[in-house]
């Protein structure tokens, strides 16, 4: 397979990379550029930085940049064919290859089609089977309506044990592929099945809407039949990392910079068809730190909404812990006893539960009122451990204003003394510490930037002044501005280069020049093989010593008149350089012959050369 050079142009440039990284990382502007938390490294301070007008991102904690398709390859660890073909189908752009696509399809898209296929069939089984109606009567008494079931791709799997098997042996799909999907078991003798049979589907959704997996459902729960069968983890399927409902629900939640959290597939459909659509459930597993991640690209602000009995009380408690550790503002809504947001919903409609909504209480509040429902400052011992259990999430919030205001709300509750809590709040921190291996430290901006020139090679560490000469003048090239750009090239060479890399990027840069109408860094990451190269473009291209946009910086070209200017004293710089190392080898040669012939020759070359240099002073002055 192969994608037209023309096509994957097409694509780049219709493709707006503050957008698309969007829906994977919650991005704030600031300045020109737009920051967020490094999807590719844990951080708590954002250094990840995406680039709206050269259409890049860099990190400056892990040094991970370039285009929108590298982002891709990064962060769903897929090919630059699979990106461009992925980013393709989300702008809308048909793809003509000049190969048969189908005879080098790679291993994840086959997998993918084959879920895509099973979906088609357990949701043509629910609509259009007469023994769909189970189903589609299942859906009616739940309140479920057809536009949800279409949404969401609710589908049934029929009774009979090999009607999946049969399918795909149809339409000619490797069934090891979907052994390896869970989709088709075999038994000892060899014999093929269907591990979906008699139950109801759920489809399992990637962020981006790709299906990834399947939950069946039974009609009714008994105590010889699991409620719920999933599909085991595969090579496009991490149950940890996946929030149900997430591909339905990311605009909303980014839209209103909240995020509700329940826990079952129906709850959420439910709350989606009553129009409350900032909602996402864990869905059969206990809420990981990957799913947290993965929420926080979206918004910080979370509403807990799990079951009333014990079980749900338990996974609110471990959810609060692990909402903290990832900065995460969690509130907690307690239903009235017996009822789920599926039931409440469906009883009480969508304004009496955005109601319960609007009363949502923080974790303090919510974890005091369980200790105190179930006796636990019923005596002073029992107390006492109550409120050291009540101190360990305070610990774990980073913001030390907001954790300062906990421990006095806190504080005032049981009349103790702030310094207390406080003691104990440090000795959560000393833990969390130890558990991570976390040290907190405050950086100068010197120290700043000496921990940035780490990323760099050990070559780049020492550099001499015609190579730092070297990398301005190509920073400038890589702004993509034409009046510079025909400066530079009309003045300076590739001879004028010293460094193999720098000579490549050079040439490589004027001849897109050449051929483009406009120059611009991204669509010169696209012709770069070189993986190095196209890494150390993206360090060319970020301004790699502002860590602030307070810092005052020497380099800042603020208009193409200034930008001029500075591109002549590079120029003079770099003509200069090889000049004035002449003439100290001139000089020295001079001091060291004896011979008085040759010392007038080496004079008169001095001279030639102290001339040239004032030519290139004035020339470029």
């Amino acid at each position: 397979m192969r994608i037209p050079e023309q096509k994957v142009e097409e694509i780049l440039h219709s493709a707006d990379i503050v957008d698309f990284v969007g829906q994977f990382v919650q991005l704030r502007k600031r300045g020109k550029n737009y920051v967020g938390l490094c999807p590719f490294h844990n951080e708590k301070t954002p250094s990840f930085t995406v680039n709206s007008e050269k259409q890049i991102y860099y990190c400056f904690g892990c040094q991970e940049g370039g285009n929108v398709f590298k982002f891709l390859m990064s962060y769903k660890k897929i090919s630059y064919v699979e990106a461009i073909q992925e980013i393709a189908g989300d702008l809308g752009i048909n793809i003509e290859y000049e190969e048969n696509k189908f005879g080098v399809q790679s291993e994840t898209e086959v997998l993918f089609d084959i879920n895509e296929e099973a979906a088609r069939f357990f949701s043509n089984n629910l609509l259009k089977s007469a023994e769909g109606e189970r189903g589609r009567l299942y859906f009616d008494n739940r309140k479920i309506k057809i536009n949800s079931i279409r949404s969401f791709g609710l589908g049934y799997a029929q009774t009979k044990r090999d009607a999946l098997v049969n399918h795909l042996l149809e339409k000619k799909i490797d069934i090891e592929k979907a052994i390896e999907l869970g989709l088709i078991g075999r038994t000892d003798k060899g014999v093929l099945y269907d591990r979906f049979s008699n139950r109801l589907i759920f489809p399992i959704f990637s962020p981006n809407g790709r299906v990834i997996a399947f939950a069946g459902r039974v009609f009714e729960t008994s105590d010889n039949m699991a409620k719920y069968i999933n599909s085991p983890e595969s090579k496009i399927y991490f149950k940890g990392r996946i929030l149900y409902g997430l591909s339905h629900s990311k605009d909303e939640i980014r839209k209103l910079n909240s995020a509700l959290l329940v826990e079952g597939y129906m709850d959420l459909i439910s709350l989606h068809q009553h129009g409350i659509k900032n909602v996402v459930a864990v869905s059969g597993t206990a809420l990981t730190e990957d799913q947290v991640q993965l929420l926080s690209r979206y918004t910080k602000n979370v509403v807990l909404l799990f079951d009333a009995d014990n079980a749900g009380i338990k996974a609110s408690m471990r959810s609060i812990e692990i909402l903290l550790k990832q900065d995460m503002n969690i509130k907690i809504v307690s239903l009235p006893a017996g009822e789920d947001p599926d039931s409440f919903v469906q009883k009480f409609g969508k304004d009496e539960f955005l109601n319960c909504i609007q009363r949502a209480v923080n974790f303090l509040e919510y974890q005091f009122s369980i200790y105190e429902s179930s006796g636990k400052f019923a005596d002073p011992v029992s107390s006492t451990e109550a409120i050291r259990e009540l101190v360990k999430p305070i610990g774990l919030i980073s913001d030390e204003l907001k954790r300062s205001m906990l421990i006095k709300s806190l504080a005032e509750k049981f009349n103790l003394r702030e310094k207390l809590l406080e003691s104990e709040t440090e000795k959560v921190l000393k833990n969390l510490a130890r558990e991570t291996g976390r040290v907190d430290k405050t950086v100068s901006k010197e120290e700043a930037l000496q921990l940035i020139d780490k990323s760099v090679s050990e070559r780049e560490k020492e550099l001499k002044p015609l190579l730092k000469l070297e990398k301005e003048i190509l920073q400038i090239l890589l702004e993509g501005k034409s009046s510079i750009l025909d400066y530079i090239f009309e003045n300076i060479d590739v001879e004028d280069f010293y460094l193999i890399e720098h000579k490549k990027i050079f040439e490589l840069v004027r001849t897109m020049n050449q051929s483009v109408d406009y120059f611009n860094v991204n669509s010169l990451l696209a012709k770069l093989n070189d993986e190095t190269l196209q890494k150390y473009c993206i360090e060319l291209s970020v301004d790699k010593y502002r860590i602030s946009d307070k810092w005052d910086s020497n380099n800042v070209i603020e208009n193409e008149k200034s930008a001029i200017k500075h591109a002549k004293d590079l120029v003079r710089k770099i003509k200069l350089i090889p000049i004035e190392q002449s003439i100290r080898d001139n000089f020295e040669q001079i001091k060291s012959v004896k011979d008085e012939k040759l010392q007038i020759e080496l004079m008169r070359e001095n001279s030639e050369l102290n001339q040239e240099k004032k030519f290139i002073e004035q020339k470029y002055s």
